[in-house]
């Protein structure tokens, strides 16, 4: 009887350390695991303009209404100094980027969030760790304002198209939207670079899309890729719901850099280039040992 509970015993204490060492191994390969590599940029909406101070530069009023975020100043005359003298409605004051898409209107009414819009800052490429800041004064249009709706749907920058509560892949406005719901869009940006220019005469052409998990030989510098998840406080009745440029299709967005320099380098090694999943300050929730990049203030942290 007692070599019998000897044994018993004996095969316990195996099976608590198999246990312990199969659990130390899946822990140590959660830790291992990579499967985010970005940051967020929240930004709220600070106003509307007619303004386009990339493709109407220094002229007020040229363009359809757009709404606009981080910079507080950006307008038809907007630079890159004026942009860095300016003020953010992101969270990082770091972020002096500007931000804008065209507005979208329920009727007459413009339907502006004042919650936080999320950008997130990703790798466009498999391999993560080529990934680099943005240069200062990167501006370019992501999406195209004539697409069709097959366009849209075609498009390498489309994620899912409109959604509202059960709804997906919508390339035209839903027809309704629950009570409950609001109406939202997420879009992708090319981020490959061709290493020279900060812009280009159709303010594209300078960007491409990777190909395959990696940036084409004439565009070889991997940047982040921009995603706007954008969401509006519209639902019910979606019939008068129009953007500013035209139809659901004609959504597209502008964006030119104004990051300060070391605040971004220090987010893109960290979070894209470490593999982790940050929030605004570059802290992973779920990887909390490894730190944040930026403290309380969302100012950058020395040493």
């Amino acid at each position: 009887m007692k070599r019998t509970l000897v044994v018993a015993a004996a095969a316990a204490l195996t099976l608590a350390a198999s246990a312990v060492t199969a659990s130390q191994t899946m822990t140590a390969s959660a830790d291992e695991l990579v499967t985010h590599h970005e940051f967020q940029a929240n930004c709220t909406i600070s106003h509307t303009a007619n303004d386009d101070p990339i493709v109407f530069p220094g002229q007020e009023g040229a363009s359809h209404n757009h709404t606009f975020m981080g910079n507080t100043g950006t307008d038809a005359h907007s630079t890159l100094d004026s942009l860095l003298d300016g003020e953010t409605s992101c969270l990082v004051p770091a972020d002096r980027s500007a931000y804008w898409f065209p507005t979208l209107f329920n009727g007459d009414e413009a339907a502006l969030s004042t919650w936080h819009q999320v950008i997130y800052y990703k790798s466009g490429v498999e391999d993560y760790t080529t990934v680099q800041p943005f240069p200062q004064g990167l501006r370019f249009i992501t999406g195209d304002m004539m697409a069709t709706a097959e366009d849209f749907a075609n498009a390498p920058g489309a994620v899912e198209g409109y959604e509202c509560g059960e709804s997906f892949h919508n390339y035209t406005f839903p027809e309704h939207c629950p009570d409950y719901s609001w109406l939202n869009l997420r879009y992708q940006a090319p981020s490959c670079w061709d290493g020279v220019n900060l812009d280009s005469p159709d303010h594209q052409s300078h960007m491409a899309y990777p190909v395959e998990g990696s940036c084409p030989d004439s565009h070889p510098v991997p940047v982040p890729m921009l995603e706007f998840k954008i969401h509006w406080p519209v639902n019910g009745d979606m019939s008068q719901v129009r953007l500013a440029s035209g139809i659901a299709s004609s959504w597209h967005y502008d964006f030119i850099n104004a990051w300060e320099p070391e605040t971004l380098a220090a987010l893109v090694e960290h979070c894209i280039n470490g593999g982790l999943q940050c929030d605004s300050r570059g802290f992973d929730l779920y990887k909390p040992d490894r730190g944040a990049v930026l403290d309380e203030d969302y100012e950058l942290i020395e040493g």
